[in-house]
């Protein structure tokens, strides 16, 4: 393929990590079971939630729909980064490629907007707790989570549509372990400055903006939790917060290792922190919440357990 239109362009392959047999086979059932995990940890928290009528709250609506996003965004890379750990076919169509691009994108900032919105959520809890349930009600939560969809939509789906305007030339070998847009435009042999003006200045809005002001909110939090006189009242009030802080330092630590870089030095290096974000966060997700929550405690126990927990409680 030597310059030609990107209608021109029948595929990619996606070279994964290494060339070694051996390690490809040992990355297989590391990424398998780590799938798994993923699907099982996330698909439970639904569940829990959907059935325990006590997480019917504005905080646990949020982090079902963010566990549903996880679930998403594994099963968009994993299983055809599987099936290639097993075939020597490494080939994926353009659409194919163009469709993974999309939902990666999409499911990657309705993640973002969905732990801004939860960071929301913890600040009117616990600086605004007498108009918790007015400023939280179930049209408003509904309302954000269709801004967030929208928006992630939009960001996705405008950034999809500038890649089709791009022109590749050569053998198209991504050494990467799905279609990521950094991998895609390294290929390009077009002007690709549209494409890195709009990563700026749409990125700068979908992902600083979201993370400077969750930073504001728990600034305002921590505020608040200073001014609690007894320190049980403190720890209770922090401890509310404390996983979703968590959940919000691993996305952004992984996400700003890969992409807080120039275009130019993006590289197979990043490889590591590549399966960070697209592997490990949404593994690592269902644990953190549920590690010290009571709540989640007891809705895992009556789902898994039934009858036989309430006896043992």
């Amino acid at each position: 393929m030597d310059g030609g239109n990107q209608s021109e362009v029948s595929g990619f392959l996606l070279l994964g990590i290494t060339d070694d047999p051996e390690q490809q086979r040992v990355q297989f059932w590391m990424f398998l079971v780590m799938y798994l995990i993923t699907v099982v940890g996330n698909v439970l928290i639904i569940l829990a939630i959907g059935s325990d009528s006590h997480l019917h709250t504005p905080m646990y609506f949020f982090l079902a729909n963010l566990s549903f996003t996880d679930l998403c965004f594994v099963t968009n890379t994993i299983p055809k980064m599987l099936v290639n750990f097993q075939s020597e076919d490494k080939a994926i169509s353009y659409a194919s490629c163009l469709t993974q691009l999309f939902f990666l994108i999409f499911l990657l900032t309705l993640d973002n907007l969905l732990l801004a919105t939860m960071a929301y959520d913890r600040y009117v809890a616990i600086c605004r707790p007498l108009h918790y349930t007015t400023a939280m009600s179930p049209t408003l939560c509904i309302s954000l989570l269709a801004l967030c969809w929208v928006l992630s939509i939009t960001y996705s789906l405008t950034h999809t549509l500038l890649v089709t305007k791009v022109k590749f030339c050569g053998i198209q070998k991504i050494r990467y372990i799905f279609c990521e847009l950094y991998a895609l435009l390294r290929l390009a042999c077009s002007n690709t400055e549209v494409n890195h003006i709009m990563l700026i200045v749409t990125g700068s809005i979908l992902f600083l903006t979201p993370l400077t002001f969750m930073i504001m909110s728990y600034l305002w939090i921590v505020r608040a939790i200073l001014r609690i006189p007894s320190a049980s009242g403190k720890y209770k009030a922090f401890s509310t917060c404390a996983s979703h802080l968590a959940v919000v330092s691993l996305f952004y630590g992984t996400l700003c290792m890969v992409y807080l870089q120039p275009l130019k030095t993006y590289s197979m290096k990043d490889s590591v922190a590549i399966v960070l974000y697209a592997v490990v966060t949404p593994m690592m997700n269902p644990f953190i919440y549920s590690l010290r929550n009571k709540d989640m405690h007891r809705a895992l126990g009556r789902l898994l357990l039934g009858k036989a927990f309430q006896k043992l409680t």
